[in-house]
């Protein structure tokens, strides 16, 4: 695990939040999880997507899932319902 990744306890509180995938047949090779890293280490960074770690996987399927789940308002809800919840233990997002 990089500095910048997912600790076991944000992606705990994050994964339920996140769509179940419909596709059946082979399992991905890369998980939900190292690709959010992937996406937070771009955001993060502000690096070009092509420049995005391997070890995320790679960078088209990190852009894939950024631009699927912005265009369908998913990351929207995630963000209100992080902010919703941290709003009932009072405190901010980012403690």
């Amino acid at each position: 695990m990089a500095r910048g990744d997912l600790t076991d306890e944000q992606w705990a509180a994050l994964a339920p939040l996140l769509p179940t995938g419909r596709k059946t047949g082979r399992p991905p090779v890369w998980s939900r999880r190292q690709l959010i890293d992937g996406i937070r280490f771009r955001v993060r960074t502000g690096v070009p997507w092509r420049d995005v770690p391997v070890e995320y996987g790679p960078w088209g399927r990190v852009y894939d899932l950024f631009r699927r789940w912005q265009r369908d308002g998913t990351w929207n809800r995630v963000l209100t319902r992080l902010q919703s919840l941290a709003d009932s233990k009072g405190r901010s997002c980012g403690t």
